[in-house]
């Protein structure tokens, strides 16, 4: 899957995995994750997300990662949010109150970009990229983000020959393969939403669950 691919979903308005509310698992599960007031959050491939005004409103500074410049730019446009905008590295930084939003390729980060970042939020990373690009997301992010980061994420799982993606399947087995060996994982909820989605319905997918996993970054003794 190629940038060009993302770009051509922003350019034409395909974004219907952008919610018009911020996520319920992160209003439910977050005070979970037991991160201070203060802290800084990482959002990787953080599109125009409402979740990353909950995360400043609730006293997180933030830092999303997105790749496309229209998303970038339609966030602070809609929230009525006038940013800086310098360049930082391989990203160009846009920077309003507690929100910084970095326009650029995820893996191009490195660790001196994330070194405030003690939290972490995924909603739609992990579950908009293929298979291989998902070990290798997952092998970045524990490159990058420092021991005892903490964390939340949220994932689908359902049968990925009913229907291709994005957003992918990544079930259990999957989450705990790719993560286990560098975070520790606990789920704390599973939901059936399949009679909630009409796309993956209308797919002729059969089922199809939510998960929300609590994430620290400590390898599993």
């Amino acid at each position: 899957m190629q940038p060009e691919f993302w770009h051509d979903r922003w350019e034409r308005n395909q974004i219907g995995f952008h919610l018009d509310k911020a996520n319920a698992y992160l209003q439910r599960h977050w005070p979970a994750i037991g991160l201070e007031k203060g802290s800084r959050v990482l959002v990787p491939l953080c599109g125009k997300s409402l979740d990353l005004s909950w995360l400043a409103a609730n006293e997180y500074e933030v830092l999303g990662v997105e790749l496309s410049q229209t998303a970038v730019e339609q966030f602070f446009r809609e929230h009525q949010m006038k940013p800086e905008i310098r360049p930082q590295g391989d990203f160009t930084a846009y920077k309003a109150g507690p929100i910084t939003l970095l326009c650029g390729d995820f893996f191009k980060l490195t660790p001196a970009d994330v070194a405030q970042c003690t939290g972490l939020y995924d909603r739609a990373a992990i579950i908009a990229l293929p298979p291989e690009m998902r070990e290798a997301y997952v092998r970045h992010l524990s490159h990058i983000l420092a021991q005892g980061c903490k964390g939340l994420l949220i994932t689908l799982d359902y049968d990925q020959s009913q229907m291709n993606g994005p957003p992918f399947s990544v079930p259990d087995a999957e989450v705990q393969r790719l993560l286990a060996p560098a975070w520790s994982v606990e789920a704390l909820e599973e939901a059936d939403v399949l009679d909630q989605e009409w796309k993956f319905l209308k797919g002729g997918v059969t089922r199809l669950y939510e998960r929300a996993y609590r994430l620290s970054k400590t390898p599993r003794g």
